[in-house]
């Protein structure tokens, strides 16, 4: 790796890149491929080498822990009932994709559809993002002896950097679970990622061979031998520098980094921010790019009053019903002795499988929350454990928990800067079940829940409602419930969204250049002008693959 330094001593690349997250590390294996683009990646955390993100279920020890973890909190939310939630954003290489759940799920071929028609750009639409999504896929089907079906390859891709596996365990509660799932008229499927989400498997997850396989071993490692690559990780940045001119150009960063305090590093070509729908928004608004008002409240000159810029957070409120089970081994159960720990232990070390080699979720569904939608509009998250809350010990009763949540929530939120000091984290206000819709979807949802838990094939379990409890019926009930016990699954997206020329609200442009700003794109899941159906990683990283392809062409 190298730096360069220009005629006045400064530091000058081609292309710098701000965050190696999950679009960072890709953007920077393919603009470093060319050996001619001088490519800078800078991450405020640390090295990808703390052992809890490597094992899957170390995403227990990752979350809310400073060494990987921003921590940022939300402020206190209506729709919570007043509470506030720990909202979890990787802080080391590999950003989220280094403490998030590892499930592979792209959303569903409207979103990226209607992504297309409210941007004007055809390029966003499904059939031409899924190229972008199969060119960096390794998939476990189509491994030599693997169980594709012969349309599998129309599908994905094979011997790319991003690894899809199946489990590497299996419950039979949940295999249970989802043949009560098919008696409540839910349709079996072996693959949540053509287009169509609707059905219930088990989620197929982003490891290779039982360890976590995130962005930094997927992208970043295989590039770092390139000499025109340089990585400045533990690096925080400060902000945007901005040219002068008739129209702001952004020409570098100044960062701080460890033992050299404040440096800036200039951008012969492009700036691109992929901080994170927490963190891009944050830096524009810090360099002056974002709401006036916001700005002069804060003292920042206005270089360019950009109102979208932290506007229109989404994010996907998962409600956890838990039912407490009769003769079923679940994870409390096996987890809740010296010898049922020391057996998971023995398993994960001799054969990389069984809990510890466990996503935080197994079994998947995709339906519809009533009849009012003729596409699957909520996706269930199923475990065979239960919990008061993230973070707490497990129940000391046999249990499952059933996490259901609306895709496509029209809830809005916000991210607003609270100083001009960049290490003062953001207000995160997502204003979850704002709208009657969302409260709808939510009570409709925890209905469909005790619905699948009634049927035959579960019935030998002799399922208890524990949360919510079948003493609330009523929409307004449910809806009050789902305040109290919903939480994040830590999707933010929205907050520099793309759009048309005429979108006043508008970020970035549909190429998802920085409207009325030259040299700086943002691309990261805060472009998303709509969230997606389902998982928000690998999205991202298509996102980042198409951002690369329109980079290289200077378009």
């Amino acid at each position: 790796m190298s730096e360069n330094n220009n005629a006045d001593g400064q530091l000058e690349f081609d292309y710098i890149i701000v965050g190696a997250g999950s679009a960072g590390c890709l953007l920077a294996n393919r603009l470093s491929a060319n050996p001619d683009n001088q490519v800078l990646l800078i991450e405020a955390g640390g090295r990808d080498n703390y052992h809890w993100i490597h094992i899957p279920v170390g995403y227990l020890y990752c979350i809310d822990n400073p060494r990987t973890d921003w921590r940022f909190r939300t402020e206190p939310d209506p729709g919570l009932n007043g509470r506030s939630l720990i909202y979890p954003r990787g802080k080391t290489l590999g950003g989220c994709s280094s403490i998030n759940g590892m499930l592979y799920i792209r959303g569903q071929a409207r979103d990226y559809n209607h992504w297309a028609e409210v941007t004007g750009e055809e390029a966003w639409n499904w059939d031409n993002c899924l190229p972008d999504f199969m060119r960096h896929e390794d998939h476990y089907r189509l491994d030599d002896g693997g169980d594709a079906d012969p349309e599998h390859k129309n599908y994905h891709g094979h011997g790319g950097e991003w690894r899809i596996e199946h489990q590497r365990l299996k419950w039979k509660v949940l295999e249970d679970f989802a043949d009560a799932c098919v008696q409540a008229g839910i349709p079996r499927t072996q693959d949540f990622n053509r287009g169509n989400n609707e059905g219930v498997d088990y989620f197929e997850v982003n490891q290779r061979s039982g360890w976590r396989w995130n962005t930094s071993k997927a992208f970043l490692r295989p590039a770092q031998k390139r000499p025109n690559l340089t990585l400045w990780h533990s690096t925080h940045v400060l902000g945007l520098d901005m040219a002068s001119g008739e129209q702001p150009r952004c020409s570098g960063v100044r960062v701080e980094r460890p033992g050299q305090g404040e440096i800036r590093a200039q951008a012969r070509r492009e700036v691109i921010l992929s901080a994170g729908a927490i963190g891009s928004p944050q830096l524009l608004q810090l360099s002056g790019i974002g709401p006036a008002d916001l700005l002069r409240e804060h003292d920042i000159p206005v270089i360019k009053d950009l109102p979208g810029v932290g506007e229109n957070l989404q994010d996907h409120l998962q409600i956890r019903s838990v039912y407490k089970v009769q003769g079923a081994t679940t994870l409390n159960t096996m987890a809740n002795s010296l010898l049922g720990k020391a057996r998971i232990g023995l398993e994960y070390l001799v054969k990389r499988s069984g809990p510890m080699s466990m996503a935080p979720s197994q079994l998947c569904l995709f339906t519809r929350s009533s009849e009012d939608y003729d596409y699957a509009n909520i996706e269930y998250h199923v475990q065979p454990l239960s919990l008061d809350a993230f973070g707490q010990p497990l129940h000391d009763f046999p249990a499952i928990t059933a996490s259901v949540c609306n895709l496509n929530p029209s809830s809005r939120g916000s991210v607003r800067i609270r100083s001009r000091d960049s290490k003062t984290p953001p207000a995160i206000a997502p204003n979850y079940l704002s709208t009657e819709e969302d409260r709808k979807v939510a009570a409709d949802s925890l209905r469909v829940t005790r619905r699948i838990a009634e049927q035959q094939a579960f019935a030998k379990y002799q399922p208890e409602e524990f949360k919510p409890g079948l003493q609330y019926q009523t929409d307004e009930e449910l809806a009050k419930l789902a305040g109290d016990i919903g939480t994040t699954i830590f999707h933010p997206v929205g907050t520099t969204r793309m759009g048309r020329a005429d979108d006043s609200m508008a970020v970035v442009d549909p190429h998802l250049k920085v409207r009325g700003v030259t040299g700086l794109r943002v691309v990261d899941a805060g472009v998303m002008p709509t969230i997606t159906s389902g998982n928000t990683n690998s999205p991202t990283l298509m996102i980042a693959e198409k951002a690369a392809g329109w980079i290289l062409a200077g378009k």
